[in-house]
């Protein structure tokens, strides 16, 4: 079995333990679990197929943030590269969320590109969600402010992988049309 095998099993593992209890937002109720799975499928359909530390942390981007992980259990289980990966894309959430936001923006073009691609691709699931499969008590002015700064974001993580950006934009707009119609 490859390294990339044992690194991705490894961290699926780990955040399926930790996100266990949780589901996504959306009304299906849809296990947490499969979000990062997507993040890191989508990550390997667009070029990051061999990128292992980019795929091991797309599986463990919201453990810090969402679950009782830490720092410490990643640095030991996974590694300084993952680790940091993670911390680059993980919010402060004892901020409140419009500040949190506000820092999405200004922080992401200052992180690493695999931090960069990373936030890429978790936005593109997001948008998804949010338009095919939104939080039921989110409005719809709601949902398309998610888009308008998903955007912003994006904005800032441009230049590091041009299929993964082509896909973010493209699903930007199936999102908008979905909401407007």
């Amino acid at each position: 079995m490859s390294v990339l095998s044992i690194s991705l099993l490894k961290a699926i593992e780990f955040a399926a333990e930790k996100h266990k209890k949780q589901k996504r937002k959306g009304k299906s109720g849809t296990p947490y679990i499969n979000h990062p799975i997507q993040v890191a499928h989508l990550l390997a359909s667009c070029g990051e197929g061999e990128n292992t530390e980019l795929l091991t942390a797309a599986i463990l981007h919201d453990t810090i943030e969402d679950t009782t992980a830490t720092r410490e259990e990643l640095l030991l289980i996974f590694g300084e590269q993952v680790t940091s990966i993670v911390l680059e894309v993980t919010d402060d959430k004892s901020l409140p969320l419009k500040e949190r936001k506000r820092l999405q923006v200004v922080h992401t073009p200052h992180t690493s590109d695999e931090a960069k691609k990373l936030k890429i691709a978790d936005k593109i699931c997001n948008i998804k969600d949010i338009a095919f499969d939104p939080p039921m008590n989110w409005t719809l002015q709601r949902r398309l402010a998610y888009l308008d700064w998903a955007e912003a974001v994006v904005q800032g993580a441009k230049g590091v992988n041009a299929t993964l950006e082509q896909y973010f934009f493209q699903a930007l707009a199936e999102g908008r049309t979905k909401l407007m119609h």
